[in-house]
């Protein structure tokens, strides 16, 4: 039996972008994960909060590794919607999301994005998307 977060872990280690914002995988099983990046000033947009980029990068590896939990890690994410609701700023951005339904090649998936600070968890994004099987023949 594969062990799914250690993979799953793995797959995050070898994303360039990932590991620049420092994400780390926290958890990782059947239709859920949860994702955390460290906030720092180099994340930072003008006025001072976390950059709407940032949020859309946990949301879309989140959406897509709650994805691949169901469907196999060979996926990519096919679309994705995200709503900003309040500016981003603490220590950590907790990206969660899960399954809301899923078919051979496809599942679509839910994801909050939460800052954290010294433990308080505010909401600051939502985000909606589907992701794909990849085919393996052209």
């Amino acid at each position: 039996m594969v062990d799914m977060l250690a993979l799953g872990r793995r797959i995050l280690a070898s994303q360039p972008f990932s590991v620049l914002l420092g994400a780390e995988l926290l958890s990782l099983s059947s239709g859920e994960t949860e994702i955390r990046i460290p906030i720092g000033p180099q994340l930072a947009q003008q006025h001072g909060f976390v950059h709407g980029g940032v949020l859309s990068s946990a949301a879309d590896n989140a959406l897509a590794f709650a994805g691949g939990s169901v469907l196999g890690p060979a996926v990519v994410t096919s679309e994705f919607k995200i709503n900003y609701l309040r500016p981003a700023n603490g220590d950590f951005l907790v990206a969660r999301a899960r399954v809301i339904h899923h078919g051979k090649r496809q599942a679509v998936c839910l994801c909050d994005v939460l800052a954290s600070d010294d433990g308080a968890e505010a909401l600051c994004a939502t985000a909606q998307g589907t992701i794909v099987r990849l085919s393996t023949t052209a």
